[in-house]
């Protein structure tokens, strides 16, 4: 997932240019898409609606870079949005020279976003942005780390466990698939809690109840969170050695999920 911002070396923090103002509007919302509407303000949408988005992000920068080598390493960001991730990583102090990116998105919008962000990057042939649906069948290139930020929680249940499998036999020995997703919990009381926990947070940034409402009217259909627990046993099912939960806030969790040697 990630409108058009910009970061720097010295300063890693999102740099929004549009507001996201979608769901002001009174109309019953219909199904949520990565439109062109979306993608021109997503940076901004997903910075207020992932609570500590930027710490999380830095953690996952530099998490990878434990599992990038020093010389011709590959990072496959799949659900890459509007480049984001890429940016931070390609900016990082430990970025080796050589280390290329692969992203992949299903929404030409986000690509044209993430084209504009990396433009260097591209130019330099540094970075490959591609369209492909991750709910279908497409080659994943070889890599050290693979990354599903705010993405799996969009994959059609159906074909979860099949792209897995993928990213598994993509990734280098030693390789790692960082993961950030939206979560649940078995008890439905905590469930609830950690929900209005959410939307506390959500206000607190900006959002009003309206626009909180017709979000998840428009997400309802869409966004198919999984248990954690779930999320592991699915990863250990498709080979990975370790998995670990390296962040939680509530309903949200980063995992990092480990190939054999």
């Amino acid at each position: 997932m990630s409108a058009s911002t910009s970061t720097t070396k010295t300063d890693p923090e999102i740099v929004v240019r549009s507001t996201d103002k979608i769901f002001r509007e009174a109309a019953k919302p219909a199904d949520f898409v990565f439109d062109a509407k979306v993608s021109a303000v997503f940076d901004d949408m997903v910075s207020r609606s992932v609570p500590y988005y930027n710490e999380l992000q830095r953690m996952i920068a530099n998490l990878s870079f434990d599992f990038i080598p020093d010389q011709d390493g590959v990072v496959c960001d799949l659900g890459c949005s509007t480049g984001t991730t890429i940016d931070l990583l390609a900016n990082h102090p430990r970025r080796p020279e050589s280390l290329r990116f692969v992203g992949f998105d299903n929404s030409p919008s986000m690509l044209d976003q993430a084209g504009e962000k990396l433009s260097g990057l591209v130019k330099a042939g540094a970075a490959d942005l591609r369209v492909a649906d991750l709910n279908e069948e497409f080659e994943i290139p070889a890599c050290n780390v693979a990354m599903l930020n705010w993405t799996l929680q969009f994959v059609r249940p159906l074909y979860r466990e099949s792209l897995l499998r993928r990213v598994h036999e993509a990734l280098e020995p030693s390789g790692a698939l960082l993961i950030a997703e939206k979560v649940l919990v078995s008890d439905s009381m905590l469930n609830r809690a950690y929900i209005e926990f959410y939307y506390d947070y959500k206000r607190s940034v900006g959002y009003t109840d309206e626009e909180i409402q017709r979000k998840r009217e428009a997400l309802e259909n869409v966004l198919v969170p999984y248990r954690v627990e779930e999320n592991i046993d699915m990863l250990k099912r498709c080979g990975f050695r370790t998995v670990d939960v390296f962040f939680r806030w509530f309903n949200f969790a980063g995992i990092v999920a480990i190939k054999g040697a």
